[in-house]
């Protein structure tokens, strides 16, 4: 079934991004006309999750290219542009990525005139925009086969077409079952301090016509112990060679409780999110953001402004909590770091 939105989409020699800080109240774009806004974008959370952030980047490469055409200094300033975009935010491992993929299609054609290094350029990034979403479609229909019939779902942060550039990863896998008339039920977490669950996940399940009621963080645990919950699926934004994923704070502690109550726990990637240079989950960065978030919801003040605060966005899932991590070419299952090696090498698992 078709997405009734697109959250990002260049065209007018302009990218136009859902902006993901006003949802649901509001649906409009953001418009970036430069690299700079780009990386505005990302970093100010205007759009959020890996995939979507890694294909909004390599536009902002290209769009950098456009700026750059005439300068005499072009090689060194497209580097330093692609720099700039790689810090916007350091745990997504798509970023940096999509980035470098950007830079080795440049270097194939660097000798060549400009013409055809912007068309290469945007190529690129047209092909790794439509390649997220052929991924997506792929790890939906293999994820699908973990779902029972009458499955009641619990799920965290948002995974679907808002997070990805089309159709989404977890919530994508939770779409398909639906749409295979598995009559389902899905528990969303709030996902503070961002409300990412209520905001975009919830609103994405509401037009989707997915029964499904939102829950607020805490409320999970008890779900989980009482047996309301068959599993968990949610995403992932940097998976380690051992298998240990980064997720959206919260992740790690439901991994906890359903290892303790025999709940499977689930997390959907595209293989661009496994960073295969990284030997265990300790050496994940992990993106601490402003105090205003935890201190205030909105422009409502919820905190003593002098309050010192601890406001990281992602937490790291040891593998061992962790019952299969689904790919667009199968489901990586224990031992996570043999199985993640036959990837790397091609392998279909």
């Amino acid at each position: 079934m078709d997405e009734a939105f697109i959250t990002l989409e260049f065209k007018n020699n302009e990218l136009y991004l859902i902006d993901q800080r006003v949802l649901p109240a509001t649906y409009t774009h953001f418009v970036c006309k430069n690299y700079e806004e780009v990386e505005f974008a990302i970093r100010d959370m205007v759009v959020r999750g890996a995939p979507a952030i890694g294909a909004t980047a390599a536009y902002g490469v290209y769009m950098a290219a456009q700026q750059y055409a005439t300068s005499p200094r072009f090689t060194t300033s497209l580097k330093q542009a692609c720099d700039f975009l790689a810090k916007s935010r350091p745990t997504a491992v798509n970023l940096e990525w999509a980035i470098d993929r950007m830079w080795k299609a440049y270097e194939a054609v660097s000798k060549e005139k400009m013409e055809t290094i912007l068309s290469a350029l945007k190529r690129e990034a047209d092909e790794i925009r439509s390649e997220d979403i052929r991924t997506n479609k792929a790890m939906s229909r293999i994820g699908n086969a973990v779902i029972p019939q009458h499955a009641t779902i619990l799920t965290h942060c948002n995974t679907g077409a808002l997070a990805t550039a089309g159709w989404g990863t977890a919530l994508g896998v939770i779409k398909e079952a639906f749409y295979d008339n598995k009559d389902i039920f899905v528990y969303a977490d709030e996902t503070r301090p961002r409300f990412q669950g209520a905001r975009l996940t919830a609103w994405e399940l509401t037009e989707a016509k997915i029964p499904s009621a939102l829950i607020p963080d805490s409320a999970a645990a008890t779900l989980i112990r009482d047996g309301k919950i068959d599993l968990v699926i949610l995403g992932g934004d940097r998976v380690a060679a051992n298998g240990d994923v980064a997720n959206k704070l919260g992740t790690f502690a439901l991994s906890v409780i359903c290892k303790a109550y025999g709940v499977p726990f689930y997390s959907v990637v595209p293989i661009s999110t496994i960073d295969f240079n990284l030997p265990d989950g300790s050496h994940i960065p992990i993106e601490e953001r402003d105090k205003r978030e935890v201190t205030f919801v909105g422009d409502v003040q919820v905190a003593p402004l002098e309050m010192d605060v601890f406001n990281p966005s992602f937490d790291v899932t040891p593998h061992q909590n962790i019952t299969g991590i689904i790919t667009e070419r199968g489901i990586i299952r224990p031992p996570f770091r043999e199985n993640i090696e036959r990837l790397r090498k091609g392998e279909t698992l």
